[in-house]
């Protein structure tokens, strides 16, 4: 009897697993995926921060503090009337190598320059002498037209190629100087294109509706040659 009794004790435990069999594995692999997040997700998550740190080590962002101190070297007062602005684009090439050895020892780039040229009157070169008044007419020499400022846009300006050599390095100081040039031929297109002209015409065009405007009937200007010596 007793040996009845285990061997049905031994099937119902038998039946009993393989009844239960998948809902036990199905508990196993839950507890298994819970160890995994608990254990395992926090080590991938410090191997993530310090990778990040590492690369920002490696790659810092650059920092710019500037002096709080700041010296100023001159103060002029200005009297200035701009009449005329232009905006010039110019393609530079720079070359610092020799042509037959240029895939060995080169260093050549390709400056594209945005830059702007204003002109105008300088009116603290007019003097007493220089305006007459007869009843309700003016006549005035006005200072020659001249380029009051002429610079490159940075935030247009860039390298649109460069080609260095496989035994040189980069000349730190070929960009430098093609900003530099592209910066003289801006002013030379400005002239070349009679900017000066145009602001001597449009000077006279405004300071005549001015003085009108101040009850005068006639307004002569006496010309003077434009003068192209820089001023900035």
């Amino acid at each position: 009897m007793r040996k009845n009794q285990f061997v049905g004790l031994l099937i119902f435990m038998i039946l009993l697993i393989a009844l239960t069999g998948g809902g036990l594995f199905l508990i196993i692999t839950r507890q298994v995926k819970e160890i995994e997040v608990k254990t395992i997700a926090p080590i991938q998550q410090v191997n993530q921060d310090m990778a990040t740190r590492v690369a920002r080590f490696l790659e810092p962002t650059p920092t710019i503090i500037p002096d709080p101190v700041s010296i100023i070297h001159e103060i002029r007062s200005l009297a200035r009337l701009e009449t005329i602005q232009y905006s010039v684009e110019k393609v530079i090439s720079a070359d610092a190598g020799r042509d037959e050895f240029q895939a060995l020892f080169g260093d050549k780039l390709l400056f594209v320059a945005h830059g702007e040229v204003i002109a105008g009157i300088n009116l603290e070169k007019l003097q007493l002498n220089d305006v007459q008044l007869e009843g309700k007419a003016v006549t005035i020499k006005l200072p020659a037209a001249e380029i009051l400022s002429a610079r490159l846009d940075n935030d247009k300006s860039y390298v649109y190629d460069r080609q260095t050599g496989l035994l040189t390095r980069q000349d730190e100081e070929l960009e430098t100087r093609a900003r530099q040039a592209a910066e003289e031929q801006i002013y030379k297109s400005a002239i070349d294109d009679g900017i000066l002209k145009q602001a001597q015409t449009n000077a006279e065009a405004y300071l005549d509706r001015l003085i009108r405007s101040l009850g005068y009937s006639e307004v002569i200007f006496k010309g003077s040659e434009p003068s192209v010596e820089r001023t900035n």
